[in-house]
């Protein structure tokens, strides 16, 4: 099994940057893909961005196209989310999560029931 642990959250002004972090340790080579998502209170999960771990392949979530990137990094098995431009509206808890099935096509990137693995979660709160 795979376990995450998100990092890097914190309280930032509307318009800063913050960089998370997504520790994988146990049997991280079955990860296919690792993707964020976030939930803000009263609000359902949604899907952030997602990376393909065997490839550079990445995918966001328009609200945050242009503001977000992520990255991974196999040396430390760990996937990054830099975003910059910060809004109030991105205030939420972060998650990452990992995929270890292998899955036909790339829409299944965007949907949190593909994810097998989930991190504790970061808190992210953007000031106005």
């Amino acid at each position: 099994q795979v376990q995450l642990v998100e990092s890097g959250g914190g309280l930032v002004q509307a318009g800063g940057s913050l960089k998370l972090s997504c520790a994988a340790s146990g049997r991280t080579g079955s990860i296919n893909a690792m993707g964020w998502f976030r939930q803000a209170p009263g609000k359902e999960r949604e899907f952030v961005s997602a990376i393909s771990w065997r490839s550079d392949s990445t995918y966001y979530v328009d609200s945050v196209k242009g503001r977000c990137t992520i990255s991974r990094e196999y040396a430390k098995n760990t996937v990054y989310l830099q975003m910059t431009s910060l809004k109030p509206e991105d205030t939420a808890v972060y998650y990452c999560a990992a995929m270890a099935r292998t899955y036909l096509g790339t829409s299944y990137y965007f949907r949190a029931a593909s994810y097998d693995i989930w991190g504790q979660g970061t808190q992210v709160t953007v000031s106005s």
